[in-house]
């Protein structure tokens, strides 16, 4: 089968692009022939840069490229903003133009909320009409779709975000001067719902009952509108009154750096308000690194599938569970070998990419002839 990826890819900055790229290495392990539009700056193998997202006629840009491959099926990886202006709303022309060459058309919804704003809702629920498939990463999303946009629940799959399998990397604490610290790390773009600011507040606490705590933030900004609260977050850490104990990496970091960043620490807190699955949960289990999350439900929901850490609803909790997973060597063990032993078993990039080509069969097309058909990988 000839699938066609539209997403961001690398090494454009952007995490929907990593997961592209991880899903895409996957899947070029199986007979699958895989094909990718991206925006210009793209690079790799059967990568076509095509568009630019302020581009006028993006969707037309898009189906112009993707006409070149003739595609068994196209799967968009969509996120609002990626698709032009307006939330992205050239998606909905992008798929009337697939659909009008009677090529199935599915998307992965990475980002799936109760009470989105009207313009994206009115994309979603459109999309969710017009697609022929729909994939999303957690069974809260599939509830959402059904409950709230109507969708047919037979165009609902759903395949879990991915995780690597690979040991952390040597030596990464000494190569980031981190050694004798146990390491508490925030990272992913710096936007108010991340709420990394709540842990900077609270770090002393956590300091005054682990004298080698340490907290670093790894993280970037990434739209204007948010920079006063990076302002802000960066002047609570210069306020603090253990600021000698926070260090701050700034910049979107290649693979290989964020990889030994990862490694470096002990454990990693998300403290979001709002949000779904996330990537750094991936990453983080990856290399066995335990979590402390909020309370979202997407969160709760991976923390009990996998055992890999906690979660907290208060500032109390936040400490004493960052406390705990740093103290308790017996608690911290249990977490990361959960961690690694779910992605083995369930999230492997290996699973995933199978879990997805079962989705892709459920649209293929077959000849109306009675004659032998044979499709023949690379």
């Amino acid at each position: 089968m000839r699938v066609l990826f539209v997403s961001s890819y690398p090494p454009i900055e952007c995490g929907i692009g990593t997961y592209t790229s991880f899903l895409a290495k996957a899947l070029a392990r199986t007979s699958t022939e895989l094909h990718i539009v991206s925006q210009y700056g793209a690079e790799g193998r059967h990568v076509y840069p095509s568009y630019s997202p302020n581009d006028e006629g993006i969707a037309r840009r898009i189906f112009n490229a993707a006409g070149k491959v003739t595609p068994d099926i196209v799967h968009i990886q969509h996120e609002f903003g990626l698709y032009g202006e307006l939330d992205g709303i050239a998606v909905l022309e992008l798929i009337y133009r697939i659909k009008s060459t009677a090529t199935p058309v599915i998307a992965t919804f990475h980002t799936v909320q109760k009470e989105p704003e009207f313009r994206k809702e009115l994309i979603l629920r459109a999309m969710c009409r017009e697609l022929d498939g729909i994939i999303v990463h957690e069974e809260e999303h599939v509830n959402i779709l059904r409950s709230v946009f109507d969708t047919d629940t037979a165009k609902i799959f759903l395949v879990e975000h991915g995780a690597r399998v690979m040991t952390p990397v040597a030596g990464a604490k000494e190569k980031l001067n981190l050694e004798n610290r146990k390491v508490v790390l925030l990272t992913g773009y710096i936007r108010p719902t991340k709420c990394f600011d709540k842990i900077v507040d609270l770090f002393p606490q956590i300091v005054e009952r682990v004298p080698e705590a340490w907290l670093v933030l790894a993280s970037k900004l990434r739209l204007l509108e948010f920079s006063m609260y990076r302002k802000i977050l960066i002047e609570k850490i210069n306020d603090s009154p253990v600021k000698e104990r926070i260090e701050v990496f700034r910049g979107q970091f290649p693979q290989k750096t964020f990889d030994t960043i990862l490694s470096a620490c002990d454990i990693i807190v998300l403290p979001y308000v709002v949000g779904a699955q996330s990537g750094i949960m991936s990453h983080a289990m990856t290399f066995g690194k335990p979590l402390v999350t909020s309370n979202l439900e997407a969160f709760v929901a991976i923390l009990e599938k996998s055992g890999a850490g906690f979660y907290a609803e208060t500032d109390d909790e936040y400490v004493d569970r960052i406390v705990t997973l740093l103290t308790d060597e017996e608690v911290y063990n249990r977490f990361s070998r959960n961690a690694v032993n779910y992605v083995k078993a369930k999230i492997s990039w290996d699973i995933i990419a199978d879990k997805t080509i079962q989705v892709y069969k459920q649209f293929e097309r077959k000849p109306e002839c009675r004659t032998r058909h044979v499709f023949v990988g690379e």
